[in-house]
């Protein structure tokens, strides 16, 4: 892995796919003494899925909203993927979902798949990124619609710097 990351526009991606919806995420927060804290709840059930992949030694992301999880999607996102990174080789590694190994997934050409031990969402540091967004986006905020959600999302994941990214999915036991 070392001896491909000195490699000349050659970078080592971590993938996932997050589920994010209507559906209220209630979190701790602080209240003064002897008042009760309340927070609303709206229940909803519609949800999308945000695909991202993210690079800790280099702090680049690439992220799309995409509306289920299939290997139809999954090409999309692959496509896209491999468009805005056209001329680099890229390592992806993500977890073994079914339509993550499909026989009709189409891989771009400068894109090599790695598969994680299944299992194992530890060793994934997307996942932190998908518990950074929980905690810092939707924790107790309602969401009139899923398009407003998306929005702010976007917006977020648009507006995140290297830095932080990097930091937020560190990586040690990679290099």
């Amino acid at each position: 892995m070392k001896t491909f990351l000195k490699q000349q526009n050659s970078d080592v991606f971590f993938f996932d796919e997050g589920r994010f919806g209507l559906m209220s995420y209630i979190g701790k927060y602080w209240a003064l003494k002897g008042v009760k804290p309340f927070s609303k709840v709206k229940p909803g059930y519609k949800n999308f899925y945000v695909y991202s992949s993210v690079s800790s030694h280099t702090g680049e992301a690439f992220s799309l909203i995409l509306p289920w999880v299939n290997t139809e999607m999954m090409n999309k996102y692959l496509t896209e993927f491999g468009k805005y990174y056209s001329k680099k080789k890229l390592f992806v590694i993500l977890d073994q979902a079914g339509w993550h190994k499909a026989k009709d997934l189409e891989v771009p050409q400068n894109i090599k798949l790695i598969y994680l031990p299944p299992y194992s969402p530890e060793l994934n540091p997307v996942e932190r990124l998908w518990l950074w967004l929980r905690r810092h986006v939707c924790k107790n905020r309602i969401f009139d619609s899923v398009e407003l959600l998306m929005d702010e999302l976007s917006f977020v994941l648009q507006n995140m710097t290297k830095a932080k990214i990097s930091t937020l999915c560190k990586c040690n036991y990679l290099l």
